[in-house]
């Protein structure tokens, strides 16, 4: 091993042994460490969970809407507490403020559904009279296009002719006289049926204002038991994280609560303008109703449009209050609610339904209502809170794999038309070049190291590169019209930057082209490494030159091995530029290649892309220069720039 050899091999780290046993066995595995046993106990929790929250209904309701009145009622206690009122007055304001406007609310609704009761049996019989109207017009339908294939009637029996048969229907006839005889109830069975149907509901209620007064009381000690329980290793990290997820939630569900108010108080005075009985009951149904996603609107549409069908023995007003609610939904879901608090509420559409179908199975209707809110208390969770970060995964919004991710995937499906596809929408906001280094070049990177560890056979990695070269063709006829780096000194034997820096294309406009004594074929050698995926890194730099006016010409890296001749292009190229994403443990076959190189092509300036993370070993400049290459890169927007400068564009013109 040489000098240069030595020198990478004491950068480099090797991973630590297996354990072994002292007596010479294999070490203990612990019961984590066994294949399966994590999983088996994921589910394990997971059943034992979905259990809890089944039995446990009647006790974890009442704790889980005192938790969402906590975090609307915060709000308004940390208003208070910011002009000097003590947090004890804070948070019985705030729950009396919030008892009066239930009150008012049960009040409103409860008068008027006594109003509407003794008018109920009219509305029943114009119903009645309606449907028994509809059901005569579609017999009279059918009977008209049925008439000539009626069946004929069946023969009806006679009257009975002997006076035995005459005798048993006569019988048969006669009705048979039942009594039934009430026990009258004592006055504690009255008072219990009385207050049976009262009683459930008001210790929920109970329950839920204790503990909500208890939650708003402490406040910082039950967020600081969180964050000991979640993430005790990073106390600063999780203690913001946890205020802004405590921040955001209040906020959403307060401006929930205000857009659902708002929409039952418009579809209330609508309904008081169409005319239609007891508006604000119907009002206040559609705004509570409106917390249930995708059908909270149908249902409260639905009693009101009952009720038109009843009042008005035509169809004009039941028309008016369906079209009354066609106008004000859309409006408040798709312009309203977008202004107050986004187009997004951070949850994907189908982790909506199958929450709503999840917490009603749980739950039932109270949690349908709460299925919603719920689901985002788990989002936002899982998005500050690293030991819950699968509920963000499973139910949020946010892509599941990254960019460089997905292309990767795809480039595994040998599905470039899906890549092709993410590429056009990422290059709407960015160059070719800053695709091809943070997305493509990205994901060949991934590619790289599966094949370093043995996940990725030959074949795999030919199927890749076919999907990778068919992508970039495809991606030829893109204009690369933003600049592709800022304006950066030259690196000519300076150590080679960071494959992950930040490409700046704000600088420029217009695309900056090379001489034209530079746009002569084969005036730029673009040389693939001897791994399989250089080539398609390769054929990315070979495009981005010719997209700025080198003539350019690609060579497979066994057109320059040792024992074939030398392409003659090399004999005339003025830049030779030899991409790497192998460079495979030790430098030495890179170092006799370049020195092949030098003699091939004596008048070259020769350029070396180096673009995996763990080549940084390689950016010592003692060990460029006993490599023997006159530049140095990391990323292909670097190799453009360095491509430009060396033809007499300097950076500061690039960028003007």
């Amino acid at each position: 091993m040489d000098r240069t050899d030595r020198r990478l091999a004491q950068r480099t780290t090797l991973p630590p042994p297996p354990a072994i046993d002292p007596l010479g066995g294999a070490a203990q595995v612990s019961p984590a460490q066994v294949p399966g046993m994590n999983g088996l106990l994921g589910l394990a929790v997971f059943v034992v969970v979905i259990a809890g929250l089944f039995f446990a209904r009647d006790v974890l309701i009442p704790i889980t809407l005192a938790i969402l009145l906590s975090f609307v009622l915060s709000p308004l206690v940390a208003g208070l507490r910011r002009i000097r009122v003590p947090k004890g007055l804070a948070v019985m304001v705030s729950v009396l403020a919030a008892l009066g406007v239930l009150g008012g609310i049960g009040t409103l609704v409860g008068t008027q559904a006594a109003s509407l009761a003794g008018d109920a049996p009219a509305y029943a019989r114009t119903i009645e009279e309606k449907i028994d109207s509809a059901k005569r017009f579609a017999a009279d339908r059918v009977a008209f296009f049925a008439r000539d294939r009626a069946p004929a009637p069946a023969a009806v029996s006679g009257p009975p002719r002997t006076n035995a048969e005459r005798i048993l229907a006569s019988r048969a006839r006669q009705p048979v006289p039942v009594t039934v005889q009430e026990q009258e109830p004592d006055a504690l069975t009255v008072v219990g049926q009385v207050l049976a149907p009262v009683a459930a509901p008001f210790e929920t209620f109970l329950i839920v204002l204790v503990v909500a007064i208890f939650i708003l009381m402490q406040k910082e000690d039950l967020r600081d038991r969180m964050i000991r329980l979640f993430g005790s290793s990073d106390l600063h990290r999780t203690t913001l994280a946890m205020d802004d997820a405590g921040v955001r939630l209040s906020r959403y569900f307060l401006s929930q609560l205000a857009v659902n108010a708002s929409f039952g108080t418009v579809i209330g005075v609508g309904l008081w303008a169409i005319g239609l009985p007891v508006p604000a009951l119907w009002g206040v149904l559609a705004g509570i109703l409106r917390f249930v996603p995708y059908i909270g609107a149908l249902l409260g549409a639905a009693l009101p449009l009952a009720l038109a069908a009843g009042v008005d023995p035509g169809w004009g007003m039941v028309i008016a209050v369906a079209v009354l609610f066609a106008v004000v939904e859309p409006l408040v879901g798709y312009v309203v609610e977008p202004l107050l608090y986004g187009h997004s509420t951070g949850l994907s559409p189908l982790s909506v339904v199958l929450a709503a179908v999840f917490w009603t199975w749980i739950w039932g209707p109270v949690g349908l209502v709460l299925s919603m809110p719920l689901t985002l208390c788990l989002v936002v969770l899982g998005r500050h809170v690293p030991a819950l970060e699968f509920l963000d995964i499973l139910l949020g919004d946010r892509p599941a794999l990254t960019p460089v991710e997905s292309f990767y995937q795809r480039m595994l499906a040998a599905d470039p038309e899906e890549a092709l596809e993410q590429a056009e929408a990422l290059l709407a906001d960015r160059s070719l070049t800053a695709y091809y280094d943070e997305v493509a070049l990205g994901g060949l990177k991934l590619a790289a190291e599966d094949a370093r560890r043995g996940a990725m056979k030959r074949q795999g990695a030919t199927r890749i590169v076919g999907s990778m070269m068919a992508v970039i063709d495809e991606l030829d006829e893109h204009d690369d019209s933003a600049t592709p780096a800022a304006a950066t000194p030259s690196r000519r034997l300076n150590p080679m930057p960071h494959p992950g820096d930040a490409i700046d294309e704000t600088a420029a406009t217009t695309l900056p082209h090379a001489p034209a004594d530079w746009a002569a074929s084969g005036t730029v050698a673009c040389i693939a490494g001897r791994g399989i995926l250089d080539e398609a890194v390769t054929a990315m730099l070979a495009q981005l030159l010719a997209k700025r006016g080198f003539g350019t010409v690609r060579i497979d890296h066994s057109e320059v091995g040792r024992d074939v001749s030398p392409r003659p292009e090399l004999a005339t190229a003025r830049l030779v530029c030899l991409s790497y994403l192998e460079i495979g443990g030790t430098p030495s076959h890179l170092r006799y290649l370049l020195r092949r190189l030098r003699r091939h092509a004596p008048s070259a300036t020769i350029m070396v892309g180096l673009w995996p993370d763990g080549e940084a070993a390689l950016s010592d400049d003692e060990i460029q220069r006993l490599l023997g290459a006159d530049l140095y890169v990391g990323t292909l927007a670097h190799a453009v720039e360095e491509a430009l400068a060396l033809s007499g564009r300097p950076v500061a013109e690039v960028a003007a």
